[in-house]
């Protein structure tokens, strides 16, 4: 054996030791909890975890270590808190620590605050959960207790409509043969029932609740795991042993149906459970401009360490030559040496040009995100008036990044559909019924049916009169098949039945049937009853051939009360039209009518049937017999003999169901990728309900060539060979496609399964983590490292082979994934595209999803919050997408852009004037302003201008914004902020306060005044340089602004009237006296003020200043291409238009589209009906006479019964 092998080997047995150690017994709490494993260090903790569940981030203890780690992450914060340890050294400081460190601990009380109040919500959320009530077996009876109470080996009892708790091994329920009914909408999307069952062991020894107590079986299985469809165990009980797997278990978020009680046994509880190991973890998200923030603010740091270097470097040689003739500077005493004076002047410069990273920046953006969310709150356009839900931003600090998505990954069930089947349309013998006429049609009257559900909308009058006047033979065959072929099951509730499938769809089919007079009313395990138009008749349940994913139809096998033998069947048209009888007259009009129902996105489904003779059929039922006792080759002979049977069928016509999707979601597909967002559906759902949403969505389309299963294998392997050898792959692509038969230039679309998913995004990282658990397996690892690198390689070049492919299709659409396949969906685009990605979904399945993605959005559809509540943002519809990111999240990103160039200008500005004031003063360290207008200058003289700005500013309208997505596009590529307008910026104000210093200084330098009162001395000067500078900025944010409201208006003239109010309030004598040390400048501005001279040096400057800008504007605005804003280019009436392209592009054979029913994922219920588990017999005395085949099940759970015409 090669070296490969034998460590495959190791690991296998080192797994599989490892993954069935989880040990379980039934009501021992004490022998549960001897369980240990290493938490930290040599500290242990229980194995098994309570069933609370901890969501939140924070709590008391833990919530100031853990902020404060999270808000350090911001390399600003570091920053400020070292100026505020140099401020407190008074050798070195012109201003008090406190000036800083009180703004820093006011910064960080609010996003602590901030904070706290969104973990709030969560702790609400996770005591509302762990306190749901539930029956938990202590002592000899079941108590009240909650959740949170619950432990692993307690034994629980659940009524209908309860959610499970735990994942449970189902022990007995009070259904026939202990079968227990489940909705899975939480775990999968899903809403079509699914059926669990115990063992008959457990059924028949622990019927009573009195037997439970003595319950002591031993679970031993794998441990806990995110795998949601598998599950491998043995219950050990009363010296046998009993194999266990998923159909036993009872999953924690799934909800009891059509059962009373059920009773289980906890296996994993808490974060152990599988619907829990797939929700993620809560991450700190932050926005790409965070990002680039925390990058400028290192470049910005080393800029402000070199400026004091070479300010230090001067200070040192100034001290040398003319040290000894400026005393006045230091104190006499220390005779500093040049090498002390510069070092103390390093640190001094720090503390002063530290306002270049200004505080009220990331005060101000919190102002400005918290604003921005209210927006999103506040917007009655996304306000969902049925439900009386409003668009929520749940998360506060990420508003800009909705103007920079690149790819949405959008779950399907409740999220782009309403969940609900409606039967819209037929076509029997040729002729279409349910064309909606014009006018004010109305709705046909099914009163005259005593079982009319009452629900179903229907606008064709024809078709009922057809029916009623019962002549017509192919309606009456339509129907009774409608009402016929099927698994449904059907209990009786006041008088009505009341349905439960395997599929949404056949449940529409059934309930249609049952308006329009063929109801389904019951079934045996040998009988099937209906209501024909008020006559009851009940036909002999022959065989049913139940579907499969190979098989794509359904079919029974029934005989009537008359004695006739009748095959009924339905399925997808491609397999259908193969099975027809030669000669088939409206086979040509059947197909049309699909076309038309394809055009109108409807699921359809062809049906047909044949009688029997009876000679053949007891041919056939021998053969039948044959193959299902064969022990070699069963599903392969079982399949010949369906098909043998499944022949010479007549065409009967097509039904059509409408998956109805929810309001404007084709129209809002359309516009995000218009406005370059690529949208990849990802659904637990089976391929054909997945791709028939996809024509539905407008996401395919007739002219694509769909790729899936087979196709997308070769692709990549050619494409992986292509990046194995650093090749662009544009010549082997072309050649791939053209051997698959497919156009390298039309456009594409990628339908993929879990499974296939499962083979390419499948790394050694579980087998590593496992591995790393042993230190012989290390070993073995290190030697073999050349073999696990290999590996390794080939899982990177799949993965990026799978993103080169699917980067060239229009459409992704993902079925049949688990929540964890989501979640790594994102990470992998994530990872090979580095782009901002967006997950939307409304059930618990999508959590991982929504967490792992940059913004996570919730709809609070029918599947519960769980999904609200794990997101950043909260609609009620799909529709409203659309909005939030074309309008809400486009503004927010180009507010928040000009926001920052702005901020940056003019605080480098201001800034900056120190260092030209340096070469002036001896390299002293000596502010150029004020002590009082440094802090002022940012928050008050020159921000409500540029919060005005932040939070107001529209370069269009919110219309524009949607009649035009292209215009999102500026935000995925970053133009309006990145690391080059930064360095514009700088130069802009290296520009601006080279002007601000050097203009005063000129008028001053050679002006002498005789007048002593209005001397130009030291505080002239600097107050005529900040006056400058604030009219500067003023001016400056005045050309930024293009949306002027009042407010704006109003923020301008407050600026202005606050600079000359704080200005003559600082300068005033009385607050001189009273602290001369902080009022330095007392009478300056009067001084200043009345002087022509200054004015006239003010409005100098101020032109100079303004002048670069005045003539970048003018060359921008003739010199640059017209802006994308003057065009509309999208218009609404394009989505009338593509639909009817939809007539001239349909491909005849495109099957995926015409053939798009969905049945139940799994084979349904025959299975059930056959042998007869969950159904109780009518008439127990005829089954002592029948005689025929027994169910026999095969590998896709085809049962068949047969009966002899004696028991009909």
């Amino acid at each position: 054996m090669n070296g490969k092998g034998t460590l495959n080997g190791f690991v296998n047995k080192h797994e599989e030791k490892d993954e069935y150690t989880w040990d379980v017994k039934a009501n021992d709490r004490h022998y549960n909890d001897q369980f240990k494993k290493k938490c930290f260090l040599l500290f242990k903790k229980r194995k098994y975890s309570g069933n609370a569940i901890t969501t939140s981030k924070y709590n008391f203890l833990t919530f100031l270590p853990l902020n404060l780690y999270e808000q350090f992450h911001r390399l600003a914060n570091f920053y400020f808190l070292m100026i505020v340890f140099l401020q407190s050294v008074p050798a070195i400081s012109n201003l008090p620590w406190f000036t800083t460190m009180l703004p820093l601990v006011i910064l960080l009380g609010i996003r602590g605050a901030k904070d706290i109040a969104d973990d709030f919500e969560r702790h609400r959320s996770d005591h509302r959960i762990n306190s749901r009530p539930c029956d938990i077996l202590i002592g000899s009876s079941f108590r009240r207790k909650h959740w949170r109470d619950i432990h692993v080996g307690d034994l629980v009892r659940l009524w209908k409509d309860e959610f499970v708790p735990a994942d449970l091994l189902l022990l007995h329920t009070s259904e026939p043969n202990s079968l227990c009914f489940v909705e899975t909408m939480e775990i999968d999307g899903e809403t079509n029932l699914k059926y669990k069952q115990a063992l008959m062991i457990t059924h028949t020894e622990l019927s009573t609740e009195e037997s439970l107590p003595a319950f002591d079986g031993r679970v031993i299985c794998e441990e806990p795991n995110n795998r949601l469809h598998t599950y491998t165990g043995t219950l050990h009980w009363k010296g046998d042993e009993f194999p266990l797997d998923n159909g036993r278990m009872l999953l924690r978020g799934c909800r009891i149906r059509n059962t009373e009680t059920c009773y289980g046994l906890v296996i994993f509880a808490g974060f152990d459970t599988k619907i829990m190991k797939n929700g993620g973890k809560v991450t700190l998200k932050r926005t790409r401009i965070d990002d680039i923030m925390n990058y400028l603010i290192i470049v910005i740091f080393i800029i402000l360490v070199v400026l004091s270097f070479f300010l230090a470097i001067g200070a040192g040689v100034w001290e040398k030559l003319n040290g000894q003739k400026a005393s006045y500077i230091l104190d006499n005493n220390a005779k500093p040496t040049a090498a002390y004076r510069a070092f103390l002047t390093f640190w001094g410069y720090i503390t002063v040009l530290n306002s270049v990273v200004p505080m009220a920046l990331y005060m101000t953006l919190e102002f400005i995100h918290l604003v921005h969310s209210f927006f999103i709150d506040w917007d009655l356009e996304m306000y969902y008036k049925q439900t009386d839900t409003p668009a929520a931003a749940r998360s506060t600090n990420l508003n800009e990044q909705l103007g920079q998505i690149e790819y949405i990954f959008s779950d399907k069930t409740g999220t782009l559909t309403q969940n609900i089947m409606t039967f819209k349309k037929c076509c029997i013998n040729g002729q279409i019924y349910g064309t909606i006429p014009t006018g004010e049609p109305e709705i046909v009257d099914f009163s005259w049916n005593k079982y009319a559900d009452g629900k179903l909308k229907f606008y064709d009058p024809a078709l009922l009169e057809v029916i009623r006047s019962n002549q017509d033979t192919e309606v009456q065959e339509f129907f009774r098949l409608m009402a016929l072929c099927h698994t449904v099951m059907a209990d009786e509730k006041d008088g009505q039945p009341v349905y439960q499938a395997a599929s949404p769809d056949e449940e529409a089919l059934v309930t249609a049937a049952r308006n329009f007079g063929y109801v389904f009313l019951s079934r045996t395990q040998d009988t099937i009853t209906v209501s024909e138009l008020g006559l009851k008749r009940t036909y002999g349940l022959l065989a049913i051939f139940d579907f499969s994913s190979v098989r794509k139809r359904m079919s029974v096998l029934l005989r009537d009360p008359e004695g006739k033998i009748k095959l009924y069947s339905k399925g997808a048209d491609t397999v259908m039209f193969e099975r027809l009888c030669q000669g088939c007259l409206q086979q040509e009009m059947t197909e049309r009518a699909l076309d038309s129902f394809a055009e109108e996105t409807l699921r359809t489904l062809c049906v047909a049937w044949k009688e029997v003779p009876e000679d053949i059929f007891q041919e056939w039922s021998k053969k039948h017999h044959r193959a299902s006792v064969a022990l070699q080759g069963r599903a392969e002979e079982l399949h010949a003999v369906y098909e043998e049977m499944e022949t010479e069928l007549k065409l009967l016509g097509v039904t059509a169901i409408e998956d109805k999707l929810q309001d404007g979601v084709p129209e809002t597909i359309q516009k995000l990728q218009k406005g370059n967002i690529k949208i990849w559906v990802l659904t637990g759902d089976k391929q054909e309900t997945a791709v028939n949403i996809g024509f539905a969505c407008k996401l395919l389309t007739t002219d694509m060539d769909i790729l899936d299963g087979q196709d997308i294998s070769k692709i990549l392997e050619g494409l992986q060979v292509t990046n194995n050898n650093d090749n662009t792959g544009i010549w082997n692509e072309k050649i791939l496609f053209r051997q698959l038969n497919l156009s390298p230039y039309s456009k594409k679309a990628l339908v993929i399964t879990g499974e296939l998913l499962n083979e390419i995004l499948s790394p050694l990282g579980r087998g590593q983590k496992k591995l790393s658990c042993c230190n012989m397996c290390q070993r073995i690892m290190h030697r073999k490292k050349k073999v696990v690198t290999a590996q390794e390689n080939e899982y990177q070049l799949k993965e990026r082979a799978f993103m080169e492919l699917a980067s060239k299709c229009q459409t992704v659409i993902c079925c049949r994934v688990t929540p964890k396949q989501k979640a790594n969906m994102v990470k992998l685009v994530k990872r090979h595209k580095k782009a901002i990605t967006l997950a939307i979904g409304d059930g618990a399945n999508d959590v991982s999803m929504i967490k792992t993605a940059h913004i996570g959005v919730g709809i609070s559809g029918q599947e519960g919050m769980q999904a609200v509540q794990a997101s950043d943002y909260a609609l009620a519809q799909f529709c409203y997408l659309q909005r939030l990111l074309l309008v809400h999240g486009r503004w927010s990103y180009f507010r928040l852009c000009k926001f920052l160039r702005y901020f940056f200008y003019k605080t480098f500005s201001g800034t900056l004037v120190h260092v030209w004031f340096s070469f002036f003063n001896g390299f002293t360290a000596q502010p150029i302003y004020e002590t009082w207008f440094i802090p002022l200058y940012t928050v008050s003289y020159t921000s409500y201008p540029v919060l005005a700005l932040a939070l107001l500013e529209q370069d269009v309208s919110d219309k524009k914004c949607l009649q035009s997505p292209e215009q999102y596009k500026v935000g995925q590529r970053e133009e309006l902020f990145n690391n080059k307008m930064f360095f514009l910026i700088f130069l802009h104000s290296v520009l601006t306060s080279l002007m601000l210093f050097f203009i005063p200084y000129g008028a001053f330098a050679k002006t002498s005044v005789s007048n002593a009162a209005s001397a130009l001395d030291y505080q002239c000067f600097s107050l005529t340089i900040s006056t400058a500078a604030v009219f500067t900025m003023t001016i400056e944010v005045m050309f930024e602004i293009t949306y002027w409201t009042v407010y704006s208006v109003f923020a301008v003239v407050l600026s202005i009237a606050l600079l000359f109010a704080m200005t003559f309030f600082t300068h005033s004598h009385i607050l001189h006296k009273a602290d001369p040390n902080l009022f330095l400048f007392p009478g300056a501005s009067l001084n200043a003020f009345l002087q022509p001279y200054i004015w006239l040096t003010i409005i100098l400057t101020v032109a100079v200043n303004i002048i670069p800008s005045v003539m970048m504007r003018l060359l921008r605005k003739y010199l640059s291409s017209p802006k994308i804003e003057h065009k509309s280019s999208y218009d609404v009436n394009e989505v009338e238009q593509n639909t009817v392209e939809l007539k001239v592009h349909f491909k005849r054979n495109s099957t995926l589209r015409r053939s798009a029913y969905a049945f139940s994922y799994k084979e349904g219920y025959a299975d059930l009906i056959t042998s007869g588990t969950s159904i109780r017999r009518k008439n127990p005395a005829r089954s002592k006479h029948r005689s025929g085949i027994l169910p026999v099940a095969e590998p896709e759970n085809v049962f068949v019964q047969e009966k002899t015409k004696e028991n009909v």
